[in-house]
């Protein structure tokens, strides 16, 4: 384990490339539907750009995870904002052309950026000694804070700087990228941890560790979590358009989105260590149930917004709490295969939602929508609820054997 000091420098550098990371994310959210609607041959496509990008993310988070069991964090993360880059430009070309596909072009690159910067917030969980652990992991996605500000902001200021719309968002986008390049080349996280174990502890197959029930109740708080937030934030856009809302009232709706998303990362891993992880997932969940609620008030800036941010702060129970019940199911020598099928199955739900909001926006309008999300959530309670009666059967059983 590193130093106290060099701990600390390490998951601060993290959650600036978080901050950043996002702040790229946040604005393909914000328009990237927006902009696929000018284009999109048809209402139901207007979504692809931002399902792309959730694609990219998909499909290149196991690869992106084993390769850098192999080459380390740092060069997988510069690799990552690289393709960032490469992203924001390819996306402008296909603003200035007119291409929808190319346009989800770029986006597939952001989602691979997406892939790789996934795992920043494990980066701050390997660096961290145990008992700052849970905080780092919240403080790394606090990096997000930055994100809920500057990318709506971004978005907006890039939408008619530049001929066609949006040209301009999209070459911010890439100068962002090459921000948090940048700041990439400063990390310093040790790439010994696999070598080291992996002769002396047991490196079971993805099979052994997916089976475990403390692995399957983390992966499916987190796909929930996920999910549910993206099907909801894709539509929000379009939803607010289809009922009069301009651009600047969709660009605050988002903004206080992602804050309610990345804010309370600066307390969640403390109200993990005090009250444990499954009671903050449930939390979670009952703040889902909030958003599905506010979301039948009406179609007003208000709801948009009381709704957004109750889902945002849902997300952020559900989310850091699963990744935290996530590091209690691996050794360091299965870290790979283990962080890997847990991100790619979430962003293959969020690639599922990401390009299934239009059309269900379209066929069931915005309230029926949050409607159906119920059962869903209801599933998860379930988990959540047997996850801990076994818990506390097995507990009791260790007393008696004492």
């Amino acid at each position: 384990m590193i130093g106290k000091s060099m701990m600390h420098r390490q998951v601060f550098l993290l959650a600036v490339a978080q901050a950043l990371f996002q702040t790229v994310s946040v604005l393909v959210m914000t328009i990237g539907g927006l902009a696929g609607s000018l284009i999109a041959p048809r209402p139901e496509l207007a979504t692809m750009p931002i399902a792309a990008m959730f694609l990219g993310t998909a499909v290149v988070t196991f690869p992106a995870s084993m390769w850098m069991t192999r080459v380390g964090r740092r060069t997988g993360f510069i690799a990552g904002a690289l393709m960032g880059i490469a992203g924001g430009l390819i996306a402008a070309l296909g603003i200035w052309f007119s291409s929808l596909l190319v346009l989800s072009l770029g986006t597939f690159c952001v989602g691979a950026y997406q892939a790789f910067a996934q795992f920043y917030r494990f980066a701050a969980s390997e660096v961290a000694d145990e008992a700052f652990r849970p905080r780092a992991i919240s403080l790394v996605l606090g990096g997000g804070v930055l994100a809920a500000l500057a990318g709506p902001l971004l978005g907006r200021l890039g939408g008619p700087l530049l001929s066609p719309e949006y040209l301009g968002s999209f070459l911010l986008l890439a100068l962002v990228s090459l921000a948090a390049t940048g700041i990439l080349f400063g990390l310093h996280i040790p790439n010994s941890t696999v070598s080291t174990h992996a002769n002396t502890e047991k490196n079971r197959s993805w099979k052994e560790i997916v089976i475990q029930p403390t692995y399957l109740v983390a992966l499916f708080g987190a796909l929930t979590g996920y999910g549910i937030m993206i099907l909801a934030m894709t539509a929000t856009p379009l939803a607010m358009t289809h009922h009069q809302h301009d651009l600047t009232d969709t660009a605050t709706i988002i903004q206080l989105h992602v804050l309610g998303m990345f804010l309370p990362s600066f307390f969640t891993g403390s109200l993990i260590a005090r009250f444990g992880v499954l009671k903050i997932m449930m939390t979670g969940l009952l703040l889902f149930a909030g958003h599905v609620t506010m979301s039948l008030t009406g179609t007003s800036f208000g709801s948009f917004a009381g709704a957004l941010i109750l889902l945002g702060i849902g997300w952020n129970f559900l989310y850091i709490g699963g990744t935290a019940l996530l590091t209690s199911t691996y050794t360091p020598a299965e870290k790979g295969k283990a962080q890997a099928i847990n991100d790619m199955t979430i962003f293959m739900v969020g690639l599922a939602c990401s390009f299934s909001a239009g059309a269900l926006l379209q066929t069931l309008g915005w309230q029926m929508l949050n409607l159906v999300l119920l059962p869903w959530m209801a599933a998860a309670a379930m988990a959540l609820l047997w996850f801990g009666w076994k818990q506390r059967k097995t507990i009791k059983i260790a007393q008696v054997a004492e």
